[in-house]
């Protein structure tokens, strides 16, 4: 993917404050602090594009960006221990539920863990999730470049074993080097044009 323009569009809650559904969207979700946003801006080359903080929970809302006004990726609330109200973390599961149920646009959800980490429930039931509402998952393993090469198989290894899903589908992610950024655009692509039959 040759990114050109990347774009804010807005934040929302419900579905009534979502964008008009003409672009195939893919969502990224996954753990508090887990790389989310470096991710993102990795992918669109640029450094600000999703806010970064190493603050758990800064993500509240849904924000949607264009990407070449062909593709919408949208930022989901991180879940798990962050540091926010009770009140508001409550919010976020019915509101990412609803959003992954109803919206016809979206393709695929990129779900990003933590290459250091075991995932844990919240990871199982998020996979529940999109199993149930037949969304596309595409697995991505952060912070590669933390691990030596030995310890990236090893990892990849127990988070394959522990979320059952084969090690071809684990792509490893360093924000700081780039790994794994064609094979996450590849993937992409993949699950958009395999519903469209066309490019994106």
């Amino acid at each position: 993917m040759i990114v050109k323009t990347a774009e804010f569009i807005t934040s929302a809650v419900k579905p009534s404050q979502y964008p008009e559904s003409l672009l195939p969207e893919v969502a990224f979700a996954g753990r508090s602090n887990v790389g989310k946003s470096s991710l993102i801006n990795t992918l669109v080359n640029r450094k600000r594009l999703v806010k970064t903080s190493s603050t758990p929970g800064r993500t509240q809302l849904l924000n949607f960006f264009s990407v070449n006004d062909r593709l919408s990726l949208v930022d989901l609330p991180g879940y798990g221990y962050a540091k926010v109200p009770a009140a508001v973390r409550r919010k976020w599961g019915p509101m990412i539920e609803t959003y992954l149920k109803g919206r016809e646009t979206l393709k695929s959800v990129v779900l990003i863990l933590d290459l250091r980490r075991t995932p844990g429930i919240e990871e199982k039931n998020f996979i529940d999730w999109l199993k149930l509402y037949q969304r596309t998952p595409i697995f991505v393993l952060t912070k590669a470049d933390k691990l030596s090469k030995t310890k990236q198989k090893k990892q990849q290894v127990i988070i394959g074993e522990t979320l059952r899903v084969n090690l071809a589908e684990l792509i490893l992610f360093s924000s700081k080097t780039r790994q794994g950024k064609e094979q996450v655009w590849a993937s992409i692509e993949r699950t958009v044009c395999n519903e469209q039959n066309e490019g994106i």
